[in-house]
């Protein structure tokens, strides 16, 4: 799958089991991509596969009902275990060279970087994507990263040249049209689409225009 074409607007996060919220950004809020993102519960160092791979499934008969791609946090072998289209890897999680080598081309792969440094990094090692912030502050991690700006976002574009970049950490509906013109791809929010009363009407917001 080409995740150009799927990286146009705003990139949706499934942040819980709750198919009513994956139906409101995907159906509703217009998202081409989902990424399915469960953090561990209580004192266990990760989430359980067993409630990933539940929620994964689900997140993938939503996104097949308007072709919009599936993307799984972390996890490789969850990924092709339910027939994603992607996974998205973090600084600490696998290498891409590794995650290449067990997906061959049946993923496309996502990176979060918080620098340019590590965009320059994810670019050389072939990253399909790459995801950049946090843009503005966040509340959505407990120790975040430092604060990026519109003129990193502009510098992370430049030096990314035609791998798309995703802009997040601590994105508004209202600042949806600077990070666009900033030349990001998608934009990502979670808390402020996720927990809005309204989640569509938010998520088709943050959409470009």
């Amino acid at each position: 799958m080409n995740v150009d074409r799927h990286l146009g607007g705003f990139y949706a996060v499934l942040d819980r089991e709750d198919e009513s919220l994956a139906r409101a950004l995907v159906i509703d809020g217009g998202a081409m991509i989902l990424q399915v993102r469960i953090k561990p519960r209580g004192m266990a160092a990760s989430a359980d596969a067993f409630d990933i791979v539940r929620i994964a499934r689900m997140a993938r008969r939503v996104c097949d009902e308007v072709g919009a791609a599936l993307v799984v946090n972390d996890r490789v072998d969850i990924a092709m275990a339910v027939r994603a289209d992607g996974v998205h890897l973090g600084q600490t999680d696998l290498p891409i060279s590794d995650a290449r080598r067990i997906a061959g081309d049946r993923l496309f792969i996502g990176v979060s970087t918080h620098d340019l440094a590590q965009v320059r990094a994810a670019c050389a090692a072939g990253a399909d994507y790459i995801g950049f912030g946090p843009v503005f502050a966040t509340t959505t991690k407990a120790n975040p990263d430092a604060v990026q700006g519109l003129d990193g976002l502009r510098a992370a574009v430049a030096i990314a040249g035609r791998v798309p970049i995703v802009a997040i950490g601590g994105v508004k509906a209202e600042q949806a049209a600077a990070l666009y013109e900033a030349g990001a791809s998608a934009v990502c929010a979670i808390g402020a689409v996720n927990d809005a009363a309204d989640v569509g009407r938010v998520a088709r917001s943050m959409r470009r225009s």
